[in-house]
């Protein structure tokens, strides 16, 4: 009989929500966050159990344990797993759900497998809209480790039969999202730019809510990310109020580095992380020398910042 309990740590915007799905599918959800008050408020709003501790947590799941890290990648997920890995049998499984960088994944794998702990790698993909709809899921692990949380990424998924993946080994969970990932960088900037093209062209007067609303339709580029363009554009078309700053988080970057080291080419998808650091000011230099270099040649005027 498979294991039906769970523990999960880190109840951020994605951990919360998906302790949420899995609770609502039946299952037996332990939670557990550095600042305890939100595993508290999220018990007492959904009846599962609160641990104020990873000792606690640890305690409370039956055995064969399952543990879900939902942390951020880098120093918080590791800090977690050297604390929780000595409380944790020989057999027990902890699955790392960060937006990690799969060699980390790999190497970290190596530390806890050699305590005859379990590691399985979890790409996962649905944002705030996951719990409605349920998340996109890359997992990498042993086919043993995989099987034993196969009800987890059953309730966490669209469907029992869709949505999830065993992608392979240790690692390649992790690496099948970071490209998912690279890829969503190239998506949203063409779909930005189309945009931005249009809206460019006044004399038309376009209703860019009604060109997306359109196009979600029969058209060749419909995809949730359209969706959630045509809802932003129905809202509002200006976007006065928002800085135009877009944050990378790391997956795009890997991406780019792993097809150079392929030898893969990737223009797009680079172009799109570089169009992302630009957005934060990182061309603010080259720029400004691009500025100086036409007005030495052909006296085009330079403008002064204000």
């Amino acid at each position: 009989m498979s294991n039906k309990s769970i523990g999960m740590v880190g109840l951020g915007r994605m951990g919360a929500n998906m302790a949420r799905r899995l609770h609502r599918k039946g299952l037996e959800v332990t939670v557990y966050n550095r600042h305890t008050e939100k595993a508290t408020d999220l018990a007492k709003e959904t009846g599962m159990h609160a641990a104020e501790s990873l000792e606690a947590l640890v305690q409370a799941l039956p055995s064969r344990r399952i543990v879900w890290l939902m942390l951020p990648a880098g120093e918080a997920t590791q800090s977690h797993i050297d604390s929780i890995l000595p409380l944790l049998n020989r057999g027990d499984i902890l699955i790392n759900g960060a937006n990690a960088f799969y060699e980390d994944s790999i190497a970290q794998s190596k530390k806890v497998e050699a305590a005859g702990v379990n590691y399985v790698d979890a790409g996962v993909s649905g944002g705030v809209w996951g719990l409605q709809e349920g998340y996109a899921l890359m997992v990498g692990g042993s086919q043993e480790a995989v099987t034993q949380v196969t009800p987890f990424l059953e309730a966490l998924a669209p469907g029992t039969d869709k949505g999830w993946l065993h992608c392979g080994p240790v690692g390649s969970g992790h690496f099948v999202k970071m490209v998912h990932n690279g890829i969503e960088y190239g998506m949203m900037q063409a779909l930005a730019e189309g945009f931005a093209i249009l809206q460019g062209k006044t004399e038309f007067g376009l209703d860019l809510a009604k060109v997306a609303e359109m196009w979600r339709y029969g058209s060749v580029v419909r995809s949730w990310l359209l969706d959630l363009t045509a809802d932003t554009l129905a809202k509002d078309q200006v976007l006065a109020d928002i800085a135009p700053v877009v944050a990378d988080s790391g997956e795009g970057l890997w991406t780019a580095q792993a097809a150079l080291a392929l030898k893969i080419p990737a223009p797009v998808i680079t172009l799109a992380l570089q169009m992302r650091w630009a957005s934060q000011g990182r061309d603010g230099y080259a720029a400004k020398l691009l500025a100086m270099m036409r007005n030495q040649f052909g006296g085009h005027a330079v403008q002064k910042e204000d």
